[in-house]
């Protein structure tokens, strides 16, 4: 059944990766709540600290909650959008892709380069790079 229409927008939330990260937000908000509980039953046990805890929890399933919902309004954003054209362009004929001959001047030896003579060798052995063709 393949007719000319297209998908509908949402369709990407079906996916195996959309619905791995599905799988992994109810278990996350699952898991969170049954610690706010386990944490809650131990407050009520008389252990003071859970008392935080049991508050932390369902805190931290909102931040969850919302930061799966701002994925998904990405990711809902980002399809809207055409995707753009990443066919590189073609490559220009010729000698275009060299530089012009202004765009590169050699840099001026100063007198305390020419004194010391690792300096001079190191920027003759640049010069011969830099006089070869390029392959």
């Amino acid at each position: 059944m393949t007719s000319g229409e297209p998908h509908p927008r949402w369709r990407f939330l079906l996916s195996p990766r959309w619905l791995a990260w599905h799988a992994f937000a109810v278990a996350a908000v699952w898991g969170m709540l049954w610690l706010g509980d386990w944490q809650f039953h131990r407050a009520e046990g008389g252990n003071a600290l859970s008392w935080a805890y049991t508050f932390e929890w369902p805190i931290f399933v909102i931040f969850g909650v919302v930061f799966w919902a701002k994925t998904i309004v990405d990711e809902w954003r980002q399809s809207a959008r055409a995707a753009p054209d990443l066919t590189p362009p073609a490559p220009p004929s010729g000698d275009a892709l060299e530089l012009p001959a202004g765009a590169h001047t050699p840099a001026a030896i100063d007198d305390e380069a020419a004194a010391d003579p690792e300096l001079a060798a190191y920027n003759a052995y640049l010069a011969r790079l830099n006089s070869r063709p390029a392959r």
